[in-house]
């Protein structure tokens, strides 16, 4: 058995995991990857040069939502020795912006070829989660960035919710972007995992999600679900070890700052989302980037701060309608946030969502399609 297989099996005997069939099935490759970024270079000759290394095609892996797409990544990624970069697309894509902006500033006339230059020289796997192109500027630029990475050696494994067909869909001047598609089913091996099961929902089966007072026993439960969910160190221990996952969204000039985002759930503290002037557009923005949102600390609402909880509302309206799960903690039970105020009575229909977002089931029928 191979070694990815064995770790994969040996979890699952343990029982830290549920076996899936889907998930065993497309193993092979991620071993077969790993096992061709190990094998040693190719030995020059006695009177010529070493033959250049076979390319080595990378993984696409799409399914719906919650299929252990970003399990199967962190299993592969912690088992591959060669330098490697795990990473989220969308955090990914704003460093490469932030890089040719650098380059622009010395004079670089192509801005994306110093970029991708240095990113290959120090990593040889490049791991994303989530694939997506929503962003313009994101589709005129990775057809040219993937070219030259691709062309420096550099292996690209990545999960998504759609099909490379289905990237940038509908997206203006489309026809520019479909030499990427063309790269992806060229560079890498397109694969859909299907499996009946999704684990995100499925975690959260049966567990407390809203927790009242904020006091440290909701902050360890909260804790635990984040480690649960996103696989990641708790959040208070990320903030000790200074480790930076924030994912920021960029909103008609505005930035939105998720303190930390891992596998598609985010964690915020409530005055980082509803005590900044952020609007509907930012908060339909998170709903769209994030399947679960770990909102903590939030406050009994006073008359003085109506806007505030307006902007709660509006954020707590935008994740319902998008079918986000929302873990928060607390310092009321909803009906008892907003007693007074400035639409104080409209809160009383944020107060009912807040109820029904807590159902074991809620949220399934809106589930976002892959």
């Amino acid at each position: 058995m191979t070694e990815l297989r064995y770790i994969y099996a040996t979890r699952a005997s343990e029982g830290t995991i549920r076996p899936d069939p889907a998930q065993e099935a497309v193993m092979p490759e991620f071993e077969r990857i790993r096992t061709a970024l190990s094998a040693p270079p190719p030995k020059r000759g006695l009177f010529a040069r070493a033959p250049k290394p076979e390319p080595i095609k990378g993984l696409y892996l799409w399914g719906g939502v919650g299929r252990g797409k970003s399990f199967l990544m962190d299993l592969f990624a912690t088992h591959v020795s060669v330098p490697k970069r795990r990473v989220h697309f969308h955090a990914f894509m704003q460093e490469i912006h932030a890089g040719m902006a650098e380059a622009r500033k010395r004079g670089v006339a192509d801005a994306i070829a110093p970029v991708a230059d240095e990113i290959a020289a120090k990593v040889r796997l490049l791991a994303f989660d989530e694939m997506q192109i929503t962003d313009i500027t994101d589709a005129m630029i990775v057809g040219r960035l993937f070219e030259r990475l691709f062309a420096a050696g550099v292996v690209v494994v990545t999960t998504s919710n759609r099909h490379p067909d289905d990237l940038y869909k509908d997206g203006l001047n489309r026809q520019l972007f479909l030499p990427f598609i063309a790269q992806i089913k060229e560079k890498l091996v397109v694969w859909e995992l299907v499996s009946p099961t999704d684990y995100r929902q499925d975690r959260l089966s049966g567990e407390q999600v809203y927790f009242h007072p904020a006091d440290d026993t909701a902050h360890a439960a909260v804790d635990r679900l984040w480690q649960e969910m996103a696989g990641a160190p708790s959040e208070r221990a990320m903030k000790a070890q200074q480790i930076d996952a924030a994912l920021v969204l960029k909103v008609k000039g505005r930035e939105v700052v998720l303190p930390h985002f891992r596998n598609g759930v985010a964690w915020a503290k409530f005055d980082d989302l509803c005590a900044k002037a952020l609007g509907p557009a930012d908060y339909l923005a998170v709903a769209d980037a994030v399947r679960v949102l770990i909102l903590e600390d939030i406050p009994q609402l006073e008359p003085a701060k109506a806007n505030e909880a307006k902007r709660f509302v509006t954020l707590v309206d935008a994740l319902y309608e998008a079918g986000v799960k929302l873990i928060a903690t607390a310092a009321a039970a909803p009906e008892d946030l907003y007693l007074s105020g400035t639409g104080s009575f409209e809160f009383e229909r944020t107060a009912s969502r807040l109820r029904e977002m807590q159902a074991v089931d809620w949220g399934q029928d809106k589930a976002r399609p892959a």
